[in-house]
């Protein structure tokens, strides 16, 4: 395994998100020789998550302003007043056909990303209402991380909720025994008077 010249990421932009990024190379190379499943390599993927998230964001929340659809009816109207002097020809056609389809095409996947983001913030909030009568403020603003994150949040409110879901089971189960060894003294009780 070859690793990359330090020299070229040091003045660069992924400087901060790289550096550890050179010691897991270190350490995978290390792991090959000894048989140990190398660490996976993430800070390029992280830089781009984040890029990715707040570019996704921008553009879903531009598109839902009214100035975007007055832009977008704006375009539309000038095209249908070129047509007459493009004949209405099939490359006038196919300007507007162009043009929505490529728009159309990215948006799904700029909306989806953020759909997702917020679905998933959505339901870790809610998992933690459920969990517990007051929530903590922790979870406020949580939609603006990244996929990786939510999935780490998500992750450990399950694992609490599981570890409360025991302990309320063995409280019920505490209870019940308590209640059934009370109906009995009073059985027993009753009998012997």
């Amino acid at each position: 395994m070859t690793l990359p010249d330090r020299s070229l990421i040091k003045g660069s932009l992924l400087a901060p998100f790289c550096v550890p990024a050179l010691h897991v190379l270190v350490s995978a190379e290390v792991a090959y020789t000894q048989r140990i499943p190398a660490p996976k390599l993430s800070c390029y993927h992280v830089l781009l998550s984040w890029t990715f998230t707040a570019f996704s964001t921008w553009i879903a929340r531009a598109a839902g302003k009214p100035w975007t659809f007055a832009l977008c009816t704006l375009a539309v109207l000038v095209w249908a007043a070129t047509g007459p002097s493009f004949g209405f020809s099939e490359t006038w056609q196919l300007i507007i056909n162009t043009g929505t389809t490529i728009v159309t095409f990215l948006m799904v996947f700029l909306i989806q990303n953020t759909q997702n983001r917020d679905g998933a913030a959505i339901q870790v909030k809610l998992d933690e209402l459920i969990r517990t009568s007051a929530a903590q403020n922790l979870y406020i603003g949580i939609e603006r991380l990244t996929e990786e994150e939510l999935e780490e949040i998500r992750k450990r409110c399950e694992e609490r909720a599981k570890g409360f879901m025991a302990e309320k089971a063995a409280k019920a189960a505490d209870k019940a025994q308590d209640n059934a060894n009370r109906k009995a003294a009073a059985a027993v009780k009753r009998a012997v008077s």
